[in-house]
């Protein structure tokens, strides 16, 4: 009796309205595109979008512990915008990305970092913000989308009338984004997990 199928690896999107695609349907966010894109290719995977709008660094980290208890392979985290627009301290959002690419990665999971930017009129602020992402995935050994909003950000006619969230159109463009890395990510071999005494 031959050996039943490996199940393919399980990918979760851990991150705020932009991964949940707020005003748009469930299969016009990127996580949804990415999981077409990945079965056109014929890349076997199970996608689960935990987008929630409104989620902060915080938020996410809180949520953690449950979506780990699924078991992925991968975790992309697409977390901070909400911080940053709010203007949240930076060592708080930066010690919040740390804890869940941290426990990601002791959980088993590999995990893929999405940079986030703010406009140029949060100033000082702003460039400080956009830092702590290639900081963190240089200390934790991630791998980086430079800006998950590449092509998108600031362009009227790829944003609903927010000026924030992608329209349709622009939901395919991040998609375009992430799949290079994405596809990258779930080439690589899992990560050992690792002992630990976190109960989150």
């Amino acid at each position: 009796m031959s050996a039943p199928a490996p199940a393919a690896p399980l990918v979760i999107f851990l991150g705020d309205s932009l991964t949940a695609g707020l005003g748009l349907d469930e299969n016009q966010a990127y996580p949804a595109l990415l999981d077409r894109d990945l079965h056109k290719e014929g890349v076997p995977a199970r996608v689960i979008n935990a987008g929630v709008s409104g989620d902060t660094t915080a938020g996410g980290l809180a949520r953690l512990g449950w979506l780990l208890g699924q078991h992925p392979a991968l975790v992309v985290v697409g977390l901070g915008a909400n911080d940053g627009l709010r203007g949240l301290p930076l060592a708080e959002v930066e010690a919040n990305l740390r804890q869940v690419i941290r426990r990601s990665q002791t959980a088993g999971a590999r995990v893929l970092l999405l940079g986030m930017r703010l406009p140029p009129n949060y100033g000082p602020y702003a460039g400080q913000f956009t830092a702590l992402y290639p900081k963190l995935a240089k200390e934790l050994g991630v791998p980086l989308v430079p800006f998950l909003l590449d092509k998108v950000g600031g362009i009227r006619s790829l944003n609903q009338a927010d000026g924030i969230h992608p329209t349709a159109e622009g939901q395919e463009i991040v998609a375009r984004n992430v799949l290079p890395y994405l596809e990258k990510a779930l080439e690589e071999k899992p990560a050992p997990k690792k002992a630990t005494t976190d109960a989150g």
